[in-house]
């Protein structure tokens, strides 16, 4: 099965699927990785080599002109639609090719930076269930404060990872916070790290965290 080109609607449709590590057929695990705003699919891919899982395959859909949706991620939703629905279609029709290829939901990881990192946040939340992971490096659930996932669902043990710098000037530490207690709320195994400063990009405790969590998943066989 060849996966290359995004499924779902305008205006994300049809865009190219970024591959790397190993063979579906052969991978024990996949990652959907998805790149924040301004940024490519090449630049989140990259970080495939930092996580040394030889093993994983891994999955990068390009967003339609370098972003997911138009608006800051805590402006209400209607004004980054009908992008943000195009771009969770995107998402989800990408789990569902991979889980026909032969990798269960429970070994899939959606990874996000930035943008990139709200949109696999908000991806699990709109389709809950046992999921490998979701890693939010600077990120968080997406809309105004009172229309935000409320937690309902069963994410049934799904690790989660959020990390973010404590001054983040595009992420606020509340929005992270929050976050965090509704995926927890859901069932999700929560790990959040606040970093000091106000860097926003990825450091090394975020990738070795990941690592781990990657490592932790079975093989086809234990699945």
């Amino acid at each position: 099965m060849t996966i290359d080109r995004t499924r779902g609607s305008a205006p994300h449709a049809g865009q190219r699927i970024l591959t790397g590590g190993a063979p579906i057929e052969k991978a024990r695990a996949a990652v959907v990785m998805l790149h924040g705003r301004g940024a490519t699919a090449d630049d989140i891919i990259g970080l495939a080599e930092h996580l040394g899982q030889t093993d994983v395959a891994y999955f990068a859909p390009q967003a339609a002109g370098y972003a997911w949706y138009p608006q800051r991620f805590m402006q209400p939703t209607a004004l980054n639609q009908p992008y943000l629905a195009a771009a969770l279609g995107v998402v989800h029709d990408l789990v569902d090719d991979i889980v026909a290829a032969g990798i269960a939901r429970e070994r899939i990881v959606l990874l996000g930076f930035s943008q990139g990192a709200c949109l696999a946040l908000e991806a699990v939340a709109r389709r809950p269930g046992r999921y490998g992971g979701a890693v939010g490096l600077s990120g968080g659930l997406i809309g105004a404060e009172n229309e935000i996932w409320n937690g309902a669902g069963d994410l049934a043990g799904t690790p989660v990872l959020l990390g973010c710098a404590e001054l983040d000037g595009h992420i606020p530490i509340s929005r992270v916070q929050e976050t965090a207690a509704r995926f927890e709320k859901a069932g999700a195994i929560v790990t959040t790290r606040i970093y000091q400063g106000s860097a926003h990009g990825v450091n090394a405790d975020e990738i070795e965290l990941t690592t781990a969590l990657l490592a932790g998943l079975g093989s086809p066989a234990a699945a």
